[in-house]
């Protein structure tokens, strides 16, 4: 069973800028919990605090219930992998896994029966002998993992590991950390910008923006319940429209209305209505709904992408699984209705949500 990281209260700062401020989290023991967000948010920064690389300079980071903020590097038992694979090229493959075991002073004959369990655990054994030019990107950053991993941790710590590799490495090597951290339940911290691999890949995710957490959740609780705007346009698409609810019933005008059962109680006022691709629905036959025109369409096999222009002139996307009706063509007139127990509504002002909770 892993750990448990408690993140509480954290501040980070370079002289006068301060990164983060006051941030707090519960990771579970075991569990593969990924920091999410755009460049600059302070998914590294805080990655970098719980391994010992930036020092903090407020509230404290404990494992189970030892604070760890004074405890140097090399003493907080956790293993790291980085996003340029970090492997030594004077090395071979066994020797490279076997480097942190040897600075353990394990004996040479244990290390490398250890070296070669882990290898064989991320199935790259048969290159055990080989130097790490030798290898491809996905094969040196298996190494990398094995490394981080032979040593036995507590933590593991993974700083967009993927993020050198091409479309298909990627997938492949997401399946394979996400089976390996599983089998061996340690806990893990992993850094990506990426969000389909994030909703690939966690047990939960914590979405970063301006050194701040929006929202902690699962991933599928993350795409369907966004806690606010932020989230919602950052994970997936969302297309934003602007209405008006009253007494929790959306009004889009052109005698199109529809009620929610999904909203906190009393909501009436402006709102922001974040409706998903796939939770439009078309019409072309004068259904009253939201004025819509076919700018184009796209057929990706399994489904087919619409763009279309509002009457305020915004485009927006609308997916529908492909059948055999004919594609809408460039330029019809349609009118669109949303499924309102999907649908996210968001206060005007505050951008937060307003969908109560369990829904």
């Amino acid at each position: 069973m892993g750990v448990a990281i408690h993140i509480d209260n954290v501040t980070k700062a370079y002289g006068k800028n301060i990164v983060i401020q006051g941030l707090s989290a519960e990771i579970k023991p075991g569990e593969f919990f990924t920091l999410l967000g755009p460049s600059g948010c302070g998914k590294t920064t805080l990655l970098r605090m719980i391994i010992g690389f930036n020092t903090i300079e407020g509230g404290e980071i404990r494992v189970n219930d030892k604070v760890i903020n004074s405890i140097p590097t090399n003493k907080r038992n956790m293993g790291m992998v980085f996003q340029n694979y970090a492997v030594f090229p004077h090395m071979s493959v066994r020797d490279n896994v076997a480097y942190g075991l040897k600075t353990r002073r394990i004996p040479r004959a244990e290390r490398y029966r250890k070296a070669d369990e882990i290898l064989k655990l991320v199935k790259i054994d048969q290159y055990a002998d080989r130097m790490p030019t030798q290898l491809s990107g996905g094969q040196q950053q298996r190494v990398a993992l094995a490394r981080a991993i032979v040593i036995e941790p507590e933590v593991l710590l993974m700083d967009e590991p993927l993020s050198n590799l091409d479309a298909k490495l990627r997938v492949e090597m997401r399946n394979v950390i996400k089976q390996i951290q599983h089998q061996i339940g340690i806990t893990t911290v992993y850094v990506t910008h990426d969000q389909e691999e994030a909703l690939a890949i966690s047990d939960r995710i914590a979405v970063m923006h301006d050194g701040v957490i929006q929202q902690i959740g699962t991933p599928k609780h993350i795409y369907q319940r966004p806690a606010n705007e932020f989230v919602s346009t950052f994970i997936g698409l969302s297309n934003l429209l602007n209405t008006v609810c009253q007494d929790n019933t959306l009004d889009f005008g052109n005698g199109y209305q529809t009620a929610l059962r999904t909203l906190k109680e009393g909501v009436s006022g402006p709102v922001h209505v974040a409706v998903r691709p796939e939770e439009f629905t078309i019409h072309t036959d004068g259904t009253p709904g939201i004025p819509a025109t076919v700018n184009s369409s796209v057929f990706l096999g399994m489904t087919q992408h619409y763009f279309m222009a509002l009457e305020d002139g915004r485009e927006i996307e609308v997916v529908e699984n492909s059948d055999l009706t004919d594609i809408i063509p460039d330029g019809t007139q349609v009118t669109l209705r949303v499924t309102p127990d999907k649908i996210n509504i968001f206060d005007a002002e505050k951008r937060t949500t307003l969908i109560r909770e369990g829904v």
